[in-house]
């Protein structure tokens, strides 16, 4: 087991060099309504160089490895042990605030310089990961670097193209740095038996805990789901005052006929205690085509759902495909999903969040367990068998719009948090004697 290390906290200087790097990071990347910082793109890279920087002054080692991931290592006195992890990701979402992601990369490197000021060597070394490409919203893919973390990229990502300038994933990627050639052959980067545990630190997306007045979360589980980004109803256009209703193929119609139905299922669904979310996205006619005065003949839209099971995941898969067929049926319509494009849910390691609430309660933070909507890189590293956990900050305004309002207050308890569970966890497993030696 681990042994015991001195009670550290953060200090005023050092809160204010993190306040200072989080500034700097929204001057870099403010698109004069928000934040933006596109995936292997010039703000990513920007951010990233800022932290490496930062990292390094601080005597911290800086690396990139063939994904162009950023990893920040204090080496530990036993560095032959599997090695603790922590991290989160520096792109975002056009136009969106500057904490999503961000506050778990810093919330790392305060724990990494707090150890380094201090001169304290932890029993294991200690990694940060900044991993690269954790949004969708710029390639239609989430998770680029962590996936490739564990040799699970897809060499057919790579003629992905960018949204707004349509440069291909290879071309962004290869102008980050990234090595293609390890990446075709899906080559690990880190083996997961290396690494004893993954703790990350994220502004929790959602309206919940702002809701209940709770600073701090400890995450159960984060949902996976099921997109079809680009869906498609197809019926027949027409003039609208001269076709009767029964005589009809509108597309709109039907789109939203089905849209019903899975509402309907949805609610039914929620009513048995199942986990489940839905959502349409994206949803129009054509602006080439459409007028007052016609009958729309296609909708194009999205349509995703969510869940923390995955029996329920392929369930409403069931239940699309049925209520399709029965729209087709009753309006002369086709639908044409496309392919479906999942993401599994991946569970918390239970011992882990149960010693995050030990922790919590032996420093008077308050806490509360509860679920991830949204996906994040942990569960990469959760699906490869890494035990992994999750710490939530309250937001206020929740999350991809630049309103984002993480309290400082909030985000320094949640860092101490992860200072502490870097620390521990390994004995907290250890202790469980299914863990990490």
């Amino acid at each position: 087991m681990d042994i015991a290390l001195p009670d550290l906290t953060f200090d005023p200087a050092l809160k204010e060099w993190t306040l200072g790097l989080f500034e700097a990071l929204r001057r870099m990347s403010f698109d004069g309504v928000g934040i933006s910082r596109a995936t292997y793109g010039e703000g990513e890279s920007g951010a990233i160089a800022l932290v490496a920087e930062a990292a390094r002054r601080e005597g911290l080692q800086v690396a990139h490895d063939a994904a162009a991931n950023l990893v920040v290592t204090l080496p530990g006195r036993r560095p032959e042990l599997p090695f603790v992890a922590c991290g989160s990701h520096l792109d975002s979402v056009p136009q969106g605030g500057n904490f999503d992601g961000a506050a778990g990369v810093l919330a790392g490197l305060m724990a990494l310089v707090t150890l380094k000021r201090a001169g304290v060597t932890p029993p294991r070394t200690l990694k940060l990961f900044v991993l690269r490409g954790e949004e969708s919203a710029w390639f239609g893919k989430c998770y680029l670097g962590s996936s490739a973390l564990f040799g699970r990229f897809d060499p057919a990502d790579f003629d992905l193209r960018q949204s707004g300038t349509g440069r291909t994933l290879a071309e962004c990627m290869a102008a980050a740095g990234a090595d293609a050639d390890i990446l075709r052959r899906r080559e690990p980067l880190v083996r997961a038996a290396d690494i004893a545990c993954f703790l990350e630190l994220h502004i929790e997306q959602g309206p919940v805990m702002v809701a209940r007045g709770i600073p701090v979360g400890i995450v159960t589980g984060i949902r996976g789901n099921v997109r079809h980004p680009k869906a498609v109803c197809r019926g027949e256009a027409a003039h609208s005052g001269a076709v009767p209703r029964w005589l009809r193929h509108d597309a709109v119609f039907a789109t939203s006929d089905l849209v019903m139905r899975l509402d309907r299922h949805w609610e039914a669904l929620l009513e048995q205690g199942q986990d489940l979310v839905l959502t349409l996205g994206i949803i129009g006619t054509n602006p080439e085509e459409h007028a007052m005065s016609r009958v729309p003949g296609e909708v194009r839209f999205s349509l995703e759902w969510r869940s923390q099971s995955a029996e329920v995941l392929e369930g409403f898969a069931g239940l699309l495909r049925e209520e399709a067929a029965a729209v087709e049926r009753s309006r002369g319509v086709a639908f044409d999903f496309g392919a479906a494009v999942p993401t599994p849910p991946a569970a918390m390691d239970p011992r882990l969040a149960a010693h995050l609430g030990t922790l919590c309660r032996a420093r008077g933070i308050p806490y509360e367990f509860l679920p991830s909507g949204a996906g994040h890189d942990a569960a990469i590293f959760a699906n490869e068998g890494v035990p992994t956990v999750m710490i939530f900050i309250r937001n206020e305004h929740g999350s991809h719009n630049p309103r984002e309002a993480m309290d400082h207050d909030d985000f320094f308890l949640g860092a101490e948090l992860l200072l502490h569970g870097l620390l521990t966890a390994p004995a907290a497993l250890a202790a469980t004697g299914e863990g990490p030696a």
